[in-house]
Formats: structure tokens, C-alpha cells, sequence
């Protein structure tokens, strides 16, 4: 290369340089961009401009170059601010500084999902996630009279950064709980008659109830309906809790299950939450549709069928019966046929 060539990169590099810094955002706010696996620097810029670090696609690229930084990006999450210096978007893309840890905790997840889940993006042994949520301060302050917190570590998305130890995430978990509660919650709590724990736990047992978001408050309503008639809750969702396995369908003798979250035994609220519920929840749960229904059963496709009279439901719980054998069977059948053209195609 000449030095009249070299010349001519240098002043584009400076002039590339200054539009970067021209670019750049101090107070601007911070994004997520996924730069996939085996993406190459084009992919990355794409992302980062559809994102607004960056402003220019083609103009980064040319800047990556002749900086001879567009190549051996690593993959991961980033947290980068829009507006950002190109400089230091280069930097942390080929060198991984600005990756997070994404950990999504789905509404109605219970501690023993969560636990694993956390240990495994945050690379800690799960025995730190279990003394973090029962953690005897932490208890205290959110004043929960059960033996962790389950209920209160709230369902989001969160971006850890690596090394990120179990008791600072659990507190990230728990401050987005504080933070997404409404302020208008506390006097509702007054007039219903309900503490903030008792509220988390019904709101719990709603949130592993309901299957479609237009029966929340319905549901909600039942629960309601049963406790203030003094009627047990009879709630599947706290038997499962209770059992040291899932069951794919309750029997008869899972619901003597001895314990004091089985609401086919013991009267009233359960000792505490049997998950983490959303906000959509814990609205139903505090403002109940105005429905008279005292029973319910679930069918196949999700929905629930209410009824208030114990002889119309046991009418309705034989016609759910009947729509679960035949889901059942046709899964059964479904089953047969893959498996059957799996060793066609063998």
C-alpha cells in the first residue's frame, strides 16, 4: 500500500471516528441486542442499528474494517446504550464485555422451577439459590411467616451480569415484586379484609389455575365465593404443590395428601404461595368479576365451565370427563401415527 493509500484510510478512519463520536449518547437508554452464535459482524450491525446503537449499518461496517475489528465477535445478550461510541461497541462485541445472563421466570413458576433455572444461568450451586430465598431478613422484611419466599420472587425477564451471586439476584427478584406493586393494592387489601402474603397466596392459586386470561377474575370470584361461605377450596393446584411429584392427572388418593396446602383437607387459605403470580393475577385476585359460581371444572382446551349449584357441576365435571378421555385418546393416537411415520421414514 502506498503512502498516499494509507493516507486516504487514515482520513476516512478520522472522519468515520468523528461521526461516532458525533453519535454517541451519554444519557441516552440502554438496549438488548442477541448477537447469535456464529453471527458475522454484518449480523451484529444489523441488530445494533435496528436497535439504535448504532446509526449507520454501512458506515459502522466500513468503520469495523479499517479498525480490522469485524471479525471474532463473541455471542451473547448485550446491554449497550443507544447512541453509543462505535469504539467501545467494537470492544465489547469482539472482547464479550456487556453480555447478560437473560433469565425469563414464566407466570406461575414455583420456587422448585425457579431454583434450578437461576443456578444454571447464573453458573451457582443451587444450594446458594436455596439459602437466599430462605433467608431470615429477607422473610422478615417482607414480613411472609413461611419457610421461604416463595410467591414474591416476581415473573420477568431479568439480565444478570456474569458472576452475579444467588442473594443479589433473589433481591433483584424481590425489589421487581416492590417495585410492580400498584399503590392503590394497600387500601384494597384494607377493605377486603386480606393481608399481602394471603393475597399472594390466592393470587398463586389463581395464576396455576387459569389457562386463558379472560377467566382470572372468575375464577378469582369462585375462590372468593367458597372462603367466605366457609366452604374448603378444593383447589387442584395446591394438592400438586403439596405432592413430591407432578401428576399429570390427580386421583383420589393424591388428594388426601397429608399437608397443610391441601385445600381438599384444611379450610381456608393454604400456608402460603404455591407460585409466583403475575400482575394479572394479583388484579383478579383484588377485583373479582361479580359472578355467584361456588364450582368449576377445566375442559381439554383450556377453558373452565362454572357452575353454582353442586348438581349442575357434577353434570358438568361427567361432560369434562368424557371431553379429557377423548383428548387423551386422540393424543394417544397422534402418538402412534408419529411414531409410525418416523419408521417409515427410517
Amino acid at each position: 500500500m502506498s503512502w498516499g493509500a494509507r493516507g486516504s484510510l487514515g482520513v476516512i478512519l478520522v472522519a468515520l471516528s468523528a461521526i461516532a463520536l458525533a453519535c454517541r449518547s451519554s444519557d441516552a437508554p440502554a438496549v438488548r441486542v442477541t448477537i447469535p452464535p456464529g453471527a458475522t459482524m454484518r449480523v451484529a450491525a444489523d441488530s445494533l442499528n435496528k436497535a439504535g446503537v448504532i446509526g449507520s449499518t454501512r458506515l459502522f461496517l466500513l468503520y469495523a474494517k479499517l479498525r480490522r475489528s469485524d471479525r471474532g465477535i463473541k455471542a451473547g445478550t448485550y446491554v449497550l446504550r443507544k447512541g453509543a461510541g462505535w469504539g467501545s461497541v467494537l470492544a465489547a462485541l469482539r472482547s464479550g464485555r456487556g453480555v447478560v445472563n437473560v433469565v425469563t421466570i414464566p407466570e406461575g413458576f414455583t420456587l422448585a422451577q425457579i431454583e434450578p433455572l437461576l443456578a444454571s444461568k447464573l453458573s451457582v450451586p443451587p444450594e446458594s439459590i436455596r439459602a437466599a430465598v430462605s433467608d431470615t431478613a429477607l422473610l422478615h422484611r417482607l414480613d411472609a411467616p413461611t419457610a421461604t419466599i416463595e410467591g414474591y420472587l416476581f415473573p420477568d425477564t431479568y439480565f444478570f451480569p456474569p458472576g452475579t451471586p444467588a442473594r443479589a439476584a433473589i433481591q433483584t427478584m424481590v425489589r421487581r415484586f416492590e417495585q410492580r406493586w400498584r399503590p392503590e393494592w394497600g387500601p384494597r387489601l384494607d377493605t377486603l379484609a386480606l393481608s399481602r402474603h394471603d393475597l399472594l397466596t390466592l393470587a398463586s392459586i389463581v395464576e396455576r389455575e387459569a389457562k386463558k386470561p379472560e377467566e382470572r377474575p372468575v375464577i378469582a370470584a369462585v375462590y372468593w365465593n367458597r372462603l367466605r361461605k366457609g366452604m374448603l377450596l378444593q383447589a387442584d393446584p395446591t394438592v400438586q404443590y403439596a405432592l413430591p411429584e407432578y401428576q399429570k392427572r390427580l386421583l383420589n388418593k393424591h388428594l388426601a395428601v397429608k399437608s397443610k396446602y391441601n385445600t381438599y383437607k384444611y379450610r381456608g387459605l393454604p400456608p402460603g404461595p404455591i407460585a409466583s403470580p403475575g400482575v394479572a393475577s394479583l388484579r383478579a385476585t383484588l377485583y373479582p368479576a361479580t359472578v355467584p359460581y361456588l364450582y368449576f371444572v377445566a375442559h381439554p382446551d383450556g377453558h373452565h365451565e362454572f357452575r353454582t349449584k353442586l348438581e349442575e357441576h357434577n353434570a358438568a365435571v361427567r361432560v369434562a370427563r368424557r371431553a379429557w378421555d377423548a383428548a387423551r385418546k386422540q393424543q394417544k393416537l397422534d402418538s402412534l401415527k408419529a411414531a409410525s411415520a418416523r419408521r417409515s421414514g427410517d
